[in-house]
């Protein structure tokens, strides 16, 4: 945690009125979205800037400063700032009519941390090739537990590794742990194609899930404290993005190796070092997380990473200035300190609750879609349903080619129409995919429509996933916790994450040969039903939020988000969109008090 602040204690007037609403970060009952800056004084804001300038040694850059606490304070209304030059209004400007146009430092760090990602992708359709090799060639074929674990080995030492990323995180930095985890993920990779047994290949495939259960946590945390709010969502599912390249790569990979006898898998499992090296090189040329930064009480470095992932010093001032007021809250609201405190808190203080409770939600729903059996067992698959080995591969890449283009619409509208609503728009129509799915399995096989319609159905599927439940879970994961507790609150996320994994990738080949592809099938169709439901109630949304006011999002009861969805948003959403009543009014769940995003404040030319 941070220490404590001298500029806020000297101000006693103003730290009574600024802590007055900690307790709001527990139970928000109100719903109220509050802005810790609003309604302060000129004066007393311009004093306690002063304060905190002479504190951090910024005394060079007093005036930008209390401009950028003016903006803050109520950021709509800033063309009525007079203190602004027209240089700052065009920057301000720009962020509302050109929201994509960022310096070339933040989508360079956006790139080299998501590349990251596309090694677990790599990796996972590697195993998918070999799937067809390995067991036959290491005598586990008839073992389907044994293959199984093989497969899963990454996930079952990721459940480990997650622990690790909040006191790597805490030693090493965002960037530490990218470097770290790039490590992981090339020479254990390597490693794979010399093995000579199955358990060699486990313990090889162990230590990459070492590195990959770190990463995953790492990543999107440190894309989301880098990202501006209105454009955060489209930026961290960058990560998702990759994972869903390095699948494509990785199948088109396994084409390429698969004539080339029996040593073919090994050669589709070592060539996912590939993007690890370029990681380990450019993560150094990135700035480092400027909100890990002020956690530390770096400030002139936070600062720093500010203006280089910001278009103007003001905006750089105004975000370091804004987040370090919401952290002090937070300082008051979650005291933990210990690694043990700060765990129990986050099922014990309600806004960690809360967070948690999204967290593993999302969680939990990307794997009960059954997309990372796809990912495993695709090929086997298509190979039940009567496709030879090479065309159960071709199919897989074309699954994997959906996948990497169908992520792209999710770019705009992670951030306009929501995370929320994405997935309850896809989870009922992936449902129906995989029941639709079931049927093909029942058709004869004499059937010349029998393969086709079983991979377009799996092909839909996966066109519903990818800009859905792909890339909202380690979004979601990465934002709905403070900065307090947000290593440890997405570690323990993907450990929830990957135990599902393991659990599902450890019995789908038993499943598959018990229940057969129909009864598989059907599971993970109402299983998704199942995560919609769990959406619908307990998700709040997050879009176009700072991460510090995602605070006040999080401390209202999840009874009451509860009750709203169901007795007004429903109600609403059937006048509206099954009896097309144009007059039908939604009354919103949150009161926004003075914070970016409040339409009533923002002026005409905005709206």
């Amino acid at each position: 945690m941070m220490a404590d602040s001298p500029s806020l204690k000297k101000a006693d007037s103003y730290d009574v009125e600024h802590h007055e609403h900690a307790p709001d970060l527990n139970r928000n009952v109100n719903a109220k979205i509050r802005n810790p800056l609003k309604g302060i004084p000129r004066e007393k804001l311009f004093s306690q800037v002063a304060e905190f300038c002479k504190e951090f040694g910024f005394e060079d850059r007093v005036h930008t400063f209390e401009k950028a606490a003016l903006v803050a304070q109520d950021p709509p209304a800033f063309e009525n700032v007079a203190d602004l030059d027209d240089t700052d209004k065009y920057h301000l400007r720009r962020e509302i009519t050109h929201k994509w146009h960022l310096p070339w430092a933040l989508y360079f760090t956006i790139f080299v941390t998501s590349l990251g990602s596309a090694i677990q992708g790599w990796d996972n359709t590697g195993a998918n090739g070999a799937n067809l090799s390995f067991p036959v060639e290491f005598g586990i074929d008839q073992n389907q537990w044994l293959t199984g674990f093989v497969n899963a080995a990454p996930t079952v030492s990721g459940l480990m590794s997650t622990w690790l990323s909040d006191p790597a995180n805490n030693k090493f930095g965002r960037r530490g742990c990218v470097f770290l985890t790039g490590l992981f993920c090339i020479f254990p990779v390597l490693g794979q194609a010399f093995t000579r047994n199955w358990w060699e290949l486990a313990i090889c495939r162990l230590l990459l899930g070492v590195g990959i259960g770190i990463k995953i946590a790492t990543i999107p945390i440190y894309t989301a404290e880098t990202a501006p709010a209105s454009i955060r969502g489209g930026l961290v599912m960058s990560f998702q993005m990759w994972v869903a390249f390095g699948i494509f790569i990785g199948f088109c990979n396994n084409l390429i190796w698969m004539n080339i006898g029996k040593n073919a898998w090994r050669y589709m499992l070592a060539a996912a070092f590939a993007p690890a090296v370029p990681i380990v090189i450019f993560i150094w040329f990135c700035p480092e997380s400027p909100r890990w930064l002020l956690k530390k009480g770096r400030m002139q470095e936070a600062f720093s990473a500010f203006c280089r992932l910001r278009n103007s010093e003001l905006q750089a001032a105004r975000d370091l200035y804004y987040a370090h007021c919401q952290l002090e809250e937070e300082k008051v609201a979650f005291s933990g300190t210990s690694y043990a405190k700060r765990f129990k808190e986050l099922f014990t203080v309600g806004r960690l609750r809360r967070g948690t409770l999204g967290g593993f939600i999302v969680m939990i729903a990307q794997q009960f879609s059954g997309i990372n059996i796809m990912a495993f067992y695709s090929s086997t698959i298509f190979s039940d349903a009567g496709y030879s080995s090479k065309s159960a591969l071709l199919f897989s890449m074309g699954y994997g080619l959906i996948m990497f283009i169908m992520a792209f619409p999710a770019l705009y509208t992670i951030d306009t129409f929501g995370r929320r609503n994405l997935l309850l728009f896809t989870f009922p129509n992936m449902a129906w995919c995989l029941f639709a799915v079931a049927g093909c399995f029942q058709m004869s096989e004499g059937n010349s429509a029998r393969l086709p319609l079983i991979a377009f159905f799996i092909y839909l599927f996966t066109a519903f996933y990818s800009p859905g439940i792909g890339p909202v879970p380690n979004v979601y994961a990465a934002e709905c916790f403070p900065l307090s507790h947000r290593e440890i609150g997405m570690g323990w996320s993907i450990f929830v994450n990957n135990t599902f994994s393991t659990i599902l990738s450890l019995t789908f080949p038993s499943l598959l040969k018990g229940a057969g592809s129909t009864g598989a099938f059907c599971l993970y169709g109402g299983l998704n039903i199942l995560a919609a439901v769990m959406i619908f109630f307990a998700l709040p949304e997050t879009k176009q939020r700072t991460l510090e006011e995602l605070d006040y999002i999080f401390a209202v009861p999840t009874r009451r988000h509860a009750a709203y969805q169901t007795r007004t948003w429903l109600p609403w959403f059937i006048q509206r969109y099954v009896f097309w009543r144009k007059d039908a009014v939604l009354e919103p769940l949150y009161h926004l008090e003075g914070v970016a995003g409040d339409d009533k404040q923002m002026p005409e030319a905005w709206h």
